[in-house]
């Protein structure tokens, strides 16, 4: 018997008719502008209004107070390239074939098969544009897929990282042809792109836009302007101050975009997610991670973990009129919700030939939960949290297992957010019936990341990412 059978049938039945009557909804409304804000290793805990002691972050923490923080904000994966691959497809990543970071002319990259969020609101009228990091593609000649071709009208993207630093890089390609060097912290520089192209992009007034914006920041090579290492004074280790400055300079691009939308007009009538890739890059992993002082918070491991902190992010809504200001939400919500809530704003359909692993948000915003397909569920063949490479969460509990599911945890995340105390023993019907359905999850999902296209040979993600 299927273990997911009891659970899918009616949580399906209410995802679509909800989506349905959201997007009949939406399309009765002015559609809203659409912008993702993510950044690259931010950690749980690197941001003023989510405890940071130290680092400054004015611009986000309004952005918080004007809309709903999310304490159990996740992304779709532990590492780079899945997780970017999940927020544009709304699909684990390991159903596409990615499962890892994906180095330099590794072959792995996002297949023309793969339907975006991009595409589908392009399709629907959308302007789009993509501007930073990429990571979803092994080469830049053309012979992948580029953000062009994955639905942006517009787009400035680097493979992988900033080169040589965050400080005036020279690695953007700007729609196929090499950018050149461009003067500027790599944020600032993707915010002065997504404005010039609003400002110069013709639209009649009732076509929205979607702005996908990944920053580099805080991913290594970390490197901060004088500007913003001159906010911690009192920083006597030269690394930990470029990394804090860092997030900082990243949050001064969010202000210059905030204020950009005031003044044209624009605040009103739009959808700003704002999220991070992953957890926090571990100090010293790999050579030049020297600034990788990101922090967990509360949170049990780091990046490439499957314990919390390895994809538990800060995560921020900011929707006028619909996000309640100053509210604070333990609504477990996933980058993989992404696609299939940008489709509900846009008043479209999102695919039904294919699984997608998310659900739209927009019951959130009238205070119901999210009907998801199935539970959130986390497969990262590479872990550094040995034996663990699987995880699964269901209402408040998580479950953590090994990849032969021999070995098991289960934690109660409602009090006990660090995972400390495990209560396998004490439930071990829930553990059951949880390995029951990670277990028809995983082979399912490995299925169909076989018949992807991508190479199955692994990235080493003990290496430099």
């Amino acid at each position: 018997m299927n273990p997911l059978r009891f659970f899918l049938p009616l949580s399906l039945s209410l995802f679509f008719s909800f989506s349905a009557a959201a997007s009949a909804a939406a399309a009765t409304a002015p559609r809203p502008n659409i912008i993702v804000l993510l950044c690259d290793d931010l950690g749980y805990g690197d941001l003023s209004c989510f405890a940071h002691p130290e680092i400054r972050t004015p611009n986000l923490d309004q952005l918080a107070r004007d809309g709903i923080k999310f304490t159990d904000c996740y992304s779709a994966s532990p590492v780079c390239s899945p997780s970017r691959a999940g927020l544009m497809t709304g699909r684990n990543p390991n159903r596409l074939g990615i499962r890892d970071w994906i180095p330099p002319q590794s072959g792995i990259f996002l297949r023309p098969g793969e339907i975006t969020v991009a595409q589908l609101l392009k399709k629907s009228g959308y302007h789009t544009l993509h501007a930073g990091k990429w990571h979803l593609n092994s080469r830049t000649d053309g012979s992948e897929r580029t953000p062009g071709e994955a639905g942006f009208d517009h787009w400035l993207y680097t493979q992988n990282n900033a080169a040589p630093n965050h400080l005036n890089p020279g690695n953007f390609i700007r729609n196929g042809t090499p950018a050149g060097a461009l003067t500027g912290p790599s944020s600032h520089i993707v915010v002065a792109e997504a404005t010039r192209w609003l400002d110069q992009t013709p639209r009649a007034p009732d076509a929205p836009f979607f702005l996908n914006l990944w920053f580099h920041e805080t991913h290594e090579p970390v490197a901060a302007t004088e500007e913003f290492l001159a906010q911690y004074p009192n920083e006597k280790n030269l690394d930990r101050r470029h990394y804090f400055a860092n997030a900082s300079q990243m949050d001064a691009a969010v202000g210059k975009l905030l204020r950009y939308l005031d003044d044209h007009g624009l605040r009103e009538n739009t959808f700003i997610f704002f999220s991070s890739d992953n957890g926090p890059e571990t100090l010293n992993r790999y050579r030049g991670a020297q600034r990788s002082h990101g922090s967990p918070g509360p949170l049990r491991g780091m990046k490439l973990h499957v314990t919390e902190a390895g994809y538990r992010v800060p995560g921020i809504i900011r929707w006028p009129g619909h996000a309640k200001p100053g509210t604070t939400s333990a609504e477990p919500i996933c980058s993989l919700d992404f696609l299939p809530t940008a489709c509900a704003l846009a008043g479209i359909t999102p695919p039904k030939d294919r699984a997608l692993d998310g659900g739209s948000l927009l019951p959130l915003f009238s205070g119901n939960p999210v009907i998801r397909p199935h539970p959130l569920y986390w497969q990262y063949d590479f872990a550094l949290n040995a034996p663990h490479q699987l995880a699964l969460r269901d209402g408040p509990w998580k479950l953590l297992a090994s990849a032969t599911l021999d070995q098991v945890e289960l934690y109660d995340l409602s009090s006990d957010v660090s995972e400390k105390q495990n209560v396998a023993a004490q439930y071990p019907d829930r553990v059951k019936a949880m390995t029951a359905t990670l277990r028809a999850l995983r082979t399912e999902i490995t299925a169909e990341g076989a018949q992807s296209g991508n190479p199955p040979a692994r990235q080493n993600a003990a290496k430099k990412e």
